[in-house]
């Protein structure tokens, strides 16, 4: 660590997957000599899928340049696919970041900026094969390290993320102290947390529900891929 704090920056935006974002702000906040901000368009809050309210930190153009950038994921991720104001920022701050990152289908707003070209990456399984659009190998895996790009799977993998980042950042001493502090020993009491120990039949269900944001998302990553394509 040097005397200038380490700066960390995460993405929020209307419909959210607050748990994205407040799993990995929960382990990087405790970094020593960190600092860590709330990022977005403007300072209105903004609400999150299910409701719980945020308020930004600060806006595009107030924000300084970061050590590590997040985004993380959630419905309102699809309109960032096309939002050009939100993929300048982030090659922006990728520029001169130490790390890129995010959790969730946030890695495909990075891929929809340009950033995933050649990376092996992650992302909620819902979604997997989307990221082949932007040129990036999917990777089932919780949290995926491919140089400085850092991507996290499924909405509770940010926590897995979010300690392997602080590993990486602080050493893993003190991210086995940030664990600990937080009492992260999960045992879950179903085995229903991936396709493969849910099984079939609910896998199928689950799919069926998310069929209309699946299909919109879709075409939405088809658009932006084409224009980076172009």
């Amino acid at each position: 660590m040097t005397d200038t704090p380490f700066r960390i920056g995460f993405l929020v935006f209307p419909d959210i997957t607050q748990l994205d974002m407040t799993g990995p702000w929960e382990v990087l906040s405790k970094l020593p000599h960190s600092q860590t901000f709330l990022v977005w368009k403007t300072r209105e809050p903004v609400v999150a899928g299910g409701g719980l309210k945020l308020v930004p930190d600060m806006t595009y153009a107030e924000c300084p340049q970061l050590d590590l950038v997040c985004v993380p994921g959630g419905s309102g991720m699809n309109p960032l696919l096309e939002d050009e104001e939100t993929l300048a920022f982030l090659r922006r701050q990728a520029a001169g970041a130490r790390y890129v990152t995010s959790v969730c289908t946030g890695s495909l707003v990075l891929g929809a900026a340009g950033l995933l070209q050649g990376k092996r990456a992650a992302t909620h399984w819902l979604s997997m094969d989307m990221l082949r659009d932007f040129g990036a190998t999917p990777v089932h895996e919780r949290v995926v390290v491919d140089g400085n790009i850092i991507t996290g799977g499924g909405v509770t993998a940010g926590i897995d993320f979010g300690l392997k980042v602080a590993a990486e950042i602080a050493g893993e001493e003190v991210a086995r102290g940030i664990q600990l502090a937080i009492e992260y020993d999960p045992h879950p009491p179903f085995n229903a947390g991936s396709p493969k120990g849910a099984g079939p039949e609910l896998t199928a269900r689950t799919m069926q529900m998310a069929s209309v944001r699946q299909a919109q998302r879709a075409e939405a990553v088809k658009r932006a891929a084409a224009r980076l394509n172009a």
